[in-house]
């Protein structure tokens, strides 16, 4: 499977639009488990070494496959932003059916903080008024990963 990396851009004429990136080709077919997006995501990515935290959006499509993927935000050692705004404009403009959402802790501890939690009940409920369903949250950490949904969170 070839993974493609986009970007928004601002045209000439005030107008917002994917720029593909880069693409990287994976050994996977779709995307449908947080263990192999997990997975995927430190090999790629290097999630699990990233000094700071970095959030990435996946887009996908009924069938878990990956239309694309989208760097969001680069933050501190401890926080990161991300707003509603930018994660469903990218989604819309691809044309996904469903997202996950995806970040690293660089303390190693995939336990969500409180602003993860908030951010991601503020994605479900904005993912619903779109019809633009959030299939999972997943948080990587040093030697492992917290998926919202397998956690029962989402």
């Amino acid at each position: 499977m070839r993974i493609d990396f986009y970007d928004a851009r601002i045209t000439d004429h005030d107008r917002t639009v994917l720029v593909k990136e880069k693409g990287i080709n994976y050994e996977c077919q779709k995307m449908d488990s947080p263990k192999e997006i997990s997975l995927m995501l430190k090999k790629l990515l290097h999630m699990d070494e990233l000094a700071e935290e970095h959030v990435y959006l996946i887009a996908l499509n009924n069938s878990c496959k990956v239309l694309g993927m989208f760097f969001l935000s680069k933050g501190t050692i401890c926080t990161s932003l991300v707003s509603p705004r930018e994660v469903f404009l990218r989604a819309a403009l691809i044309g996904a059916v469903q997202i996950i959402l995806c970040h690293n802790h660089p303390s190693g501890n995939p336990v969500p903080s409180e602003c993860d939690m908030e951010l991601t009940k503020r994605l479900k409920d904005c993912g619903e008024l779109l019809n633009i369903c959030l299939a999972d949250h997943i948080i990587i950490g040093h030697n492992s990963y917290l998926s919202f949904r397998e956690a029962k969170l989402l």
